[in-house]
């Protein structure tokens, strides 16, 4: 073998090795937990902390109707200094998605046919086959009724389990191709007010430390709330939604009054100091 081809197998092989490292330090680089923030609005002189809340798990009791949450929901942005009374206002995220809109799948889609839960896994299977494909299956997507100033948080109360923790102003949009693109229940004037509190029967979960201290993050967080009440769902079916609103109000129950409905958010909460968060 001529040194030349000595030479270049050396430069490749040197080569390669930085390659390798540039990609480990890329993928350290996008596992930092600081990345949790990218759309915090830190720079804002408003804005106190930062903070990420994932919904993994969980449900929404809308009437006669439960929608387990299986595919995570992101909450994200900045917060305000505490008032007197320990609350923070909410400062909306930098890329527009303070909530993210995540459908999640309603057992028995549009005809709302649910099979008992001790039918055979293939009878399961089926009735998910028939009535909950691209055409008779129906998503329900949370989504901000109201500006992010108008959500609410309390640390204090998350962490000790008492009082309201987050107050979450949000309409559910329910999407089919036969329901048309406005169908919702809650709206801007008429919203489904959550009051969220890790109180029993929820629960503040575990606070770890990261970064070297500098973020604090709660595992297993339980946010619940079955106090709001639900409008009348309307805009369904485009120019028949006055004859397909009554039949969605009637499968799904609404209006539905106080007490019977509940919200149950399984979060993990990523909080750090905007000042903090600016330095990384």
């Amino acid at each position: 073998m001529t040194e030349k081809r000595l030479t270049r197998i050396r430069v490749g092989l040197v080569a390669a090795a930085v390659a390798v490292c540039g990609l480990m330090a890329s993928a350290s680089a996008q596992a930092s937990e600081w990345n949790k923030f990218d759309y915090c609005p830190s720079t804002n002189p408003t804005v106190f902390k930062c903070m990420q809340a994932v919904t993994t798990g969980g449900e929404i009791v809308m009437g006669k109707k439960t929608v387990p949450i299986v595919k995570p929901v992101t909450l994200q942005g900045g917060t305000t200094e505490p008032n007197e009374e320990s609350v923070s206002s909410f400062v909306g995220a930098t890329n527009g998605i303070t909530l993210s809109k995540t459908p999640q799948a309603v057992p028995g889609g549009l005809l709302g046919i649910v099979p008992p839960e001790s039918s055979p896994p293939l009878v399961k299977a089926l009735s998910k086959f028939f009535f909950e494909n691209s055409l008779t299956g129906v998503n329900a997507t949370l989504e901000l009724a109201k500006p992010a100033s108008e959500i609410k948080v309390s640390e204090l109360n998350l962490l000790f389990e008492e009082g309201t923790a987050l107050t979450l102003p949000v309409k559910v949009h329910l999407e089919n191709p036969f329901l048309g693109k406005n169908c919702y229940v809650g709206s801007s004037s008429n919203p489904l007010t959550w009051k969220l509190s890790t109180a029993s029967p929820g629960t503040g979960g575990s606070l770890e430390f990261k970064e070297e201290a500098q973020i604090a993050q709660i595992n297993g967080a339980k946010l619940v709330d079955s106090t709001w009440s639900a409008p009348a769902a309307s805009g369904c079916g485009g120019i028949l939604s006055f004859l397909v609103d009554p039949i969605i109000n009637s499968q799904i129950g609404l209006p539905s009054a106080a007490g019977k409905n509940k919200s149950v958010l399984n979060n993990t909460i990523t909080v750090a100091l905007a000042e903090a968060v600016n330095e990384h």
